[in-house]
């Protein structure tokens, strides 16, 4: 009895955090949450399943596990992480509002298809790879002023827009598609061929999660 009343609670808590954050896109392959926290403020114990983390803000936070233990966590803007499937209670521990994009990847999603015209290949210097494992490649995609990249291809993906951004994407179908975009924003693309210019004055800097 004291178990399923514990189970309970949990799956309670878990609930209502799920359902203080804004969910920005929610498909057959992801669920992205925009996840918000207050200066010393704490979140109770929720579950998530496999994450792909990127940071918004500087983060610091004590996460503390369902076994009651306990670690500091740091990360700087601009920063990604992936987290396997866990419960976990949240606390910021910093002065300063924590803003983070959750990427949660949906169990038994078909696979995304293959690309041939890898940008990674094609233009290394303007497509590191922070992250990888056998669920996403995750691309930090680096725009200087008035760059052109090379015809390239994605899987299905989301983008999470780190800076101020103006480009224009031309796909494989000859269509030219203009894009703007505030930092902070978040998109969901299906595969899709394409090549893009900065046409802004700034260089300009974008994450992109691949689904596998």
């Amino acid at each position: 009895m004291r178990s399923l009343f514990l189970a309970t609670l949990i799956a309670l808590a878990a609930t209502s955090a799920a359902a203080q954050d804004p969910v920005e896109i929610d498909n057959t392959w992801v669920r992205v949450l925009r996840v918000k926290q207050g200066p010393h403020a704490a979140a109770p114990l929720h579950q998530y399943p496999p994450s792909v983390m990127v940071y918004l803000t500087d983060v610091h936070q004590r996460v503390t596990g369902a076994d009651g233990k306990a670690q500091e966590v740091r990360h700087k803007a601009g920063e990604v992480a992936y987290m396997d499937a866990a419960m976990h209670a949240e606390e910021n521990l910093s002065d300063q509002a924590l803003e983070t994009v959750v990427i949660e990847l949906k169990s038994g999603a078909p696979k995304s298809p293959p690309v041939t015209l890898d940008p990674v290949k094609l233009d290394p210097e303007h497509h590191p790879v922070p992250l990888e494992n056998d669920r996403v490649r995750v691309l930090r995609t680096i725009l200087v002023p008035h760059l052109k990249s090379p015809m390239h291809q994605h899987p299905h993906y989301v983008v999470v827009y780190l800076t101020e951004l103006h480009t224009t994407m031309t796909l494989g179908d000859g269509r030219v598609v203009d894009n703007p975009r505030r930092p902070g924003e978040i998109a969901w693309r299906d595969a899709l061929q394409h090549e893009t210019e900065n046409i802004g004055e700034h260089t300009a800097v974008e994450i992109q999660v691949e689904i596998k």
